[in-house]
């Protein structure tokens, strides 16, 4: 299963932020960007569970991530 997670950050910590996000177990990509989310990642997991445990226990516990966004790829 894939998806792509949308990450909005505290402001001036994207770019720092991407490069741990980047780290991520599970992450294959990770870019920041403009406009209305900050960091967009795509992420690959073997069920839902565990992209929970990607998106929840790893990418919105780094600092300075406000908040998530997650959707899911359905083709």
């Amino acid at each position: 299963m894939e998806a792509i997670v949308c990450i909005r950050t505290e402001p001036g910590k994207a770019l720092k932020i991407v490069e741990t996000v980047k780290k991520v177990p599970g992450v294959k990509v990770a870019f920041a960007t403009t406009g209305r989310f900050d960091i967009i990642a795509r992420v690959e997991a073997v069920d839902l569970k565990a992209l929970g445990e990607t998106v929840v226990g790893r990418i919105q516990t780094i600092g300075g991530v406000k908040n998530t966004e997650t959707s899911l790829i359905v083709a």
